[in-house]
């Protein structure tokens, strides 16, 4: 048997690698790849074991581990196992970098939005869950202070402060601009207004009519809606009587159309759905349009089948006009 160790210069190295001689010759000046000695001439020379080593240092660099670390991994100083739980970590968060950098360079690109508003999103968007969720309770704070919970009729104010949101540590794309758009929303003085004058309303809402069916409403004013039926026309009354009835009063009418009235708002249904987006839930499809088309079939068809006729003196309740 021979005793003989087969010996490679650096360009044997190289071109058995792959790996260029500038770079073996780099890893080797710092102490990574150790040659194994030397030809007369001083060139250096790498043995078998080289080659493996080279091959471990190569795939830990393409793997994104620095120099430091690839070395305390071939010094045994740390395991192959310890180094990837870590470097998954680091790339876990590099991920949700870039997830939040292209959720706001996307809204950015779609909205025309101005350097200031750019700024102001990715902000936010770098929020942790915890300072978003602040925000979220700061809102619901201000905009529900002094209304008693246990008010008859105060469920917006009850159900926005059991269903706080819970905002996502590792929010998805949809998520990062849910929650941009959300904190656009929610800093907005109309739309706190808005929410204020519900939860009011809400909270003195013992003596207000009781509303239709919101299953009946969506679906019958939904498919109107769709179908482009005109509240104001006969097929419009004809649909309305099929969701209050067409025996109500028109003083309930009109009290119920007002009533809808305000509680029927566009953001503040979004406000919910962007909530459904964070909290990872079901997409919520909008009623707005169709309780929309009842107030104002309500109000256009104030007059019940079961009201006196105005010809013989009696005096009527109007209608709550536009």
């Amino acid at each position: 048997m021979s005793d003989h160790i087969e010996m490679l210069t650096i360009g044997d190295l190289a071109r058995r690698t792959g790996v260029s001689v500038r770079t073996i010759r780099f890893w080797s000046d710092i102490g990574i790849l150790a040659p194994a000695g030397r030809t007369a001439g001083g060139f250096r020379l790498y043995d078998a074991g080289a080659a493996a080593r080279l091959d471990l240092v190569r795939t830990l660099r393409e793997l994104g581990l620095d120099l430091e670390t690839v070395r305390r991994v071939l010094d045994r100083q740390v395991t192959v196992r310890d180094v990837a739980r870590a470097h998954v970590r680091a790339l876990d968060a590099e991920i949700r970098t870039l997830r939040v950098r292209r959720a706001v360079l996307d809204r950015v690109a779609r909205r025309d939005s101005t350097t200031e508003e750019m700024t102001m999103m990715h902000d936010l968007a770098r929020m942790s869950a915890d300072e978003r969720q602040r925000i979220i309770d700061g809102f619901v704070h201000e905009t529900f202070d002094g209304i008693d919970p246990e008010a008859p009729g105060a469920h917006l104010a009850h159900a926005m402060r059991t269903m706080p949101a819970h905002l996502p540590a590792d929010p998805t794309p949809e998520q990062v601009e849910a929650w941009v758009e959300l904190a656009e929303l929610v800093g907005d003085a109309a739309f706190r207004k808005r929410v204020r004058e519900m939860a009011v309303a809400g909270s003195q809402g013992e003596q207000q009519p009781e509303g239709p069916d919101p299953a009946k409403v969506a679906e019958l004013a939904g498919r109107a809606v769709r179908e482009h039926v005109v509240p104001e026309s006969a097929a419009g009354e004809e649909i309305l009587h099929r969701i209050v009835g067409p025996g109500l009063p028109a003083a309930e009418r009109a009290r119920l159309a007002e009533k809808l009235d305000t509680f029927t708002d566009q953001r503040v249904e979004r406000y919910w759905q962007l909530l459904g987006v964070l909290n990872g839930r079901p997409p919520i499809p909008s009623q707005v349009p169709a309780f929309a088309w009842l107030i104002a079939a309500l109000r256009a068809h104030g007059q019940s089948l079961s009201d006196p006729d105005p010809s013989d003196g009696t005096q009527r309740d109007a209608p709550l006009k536009p």
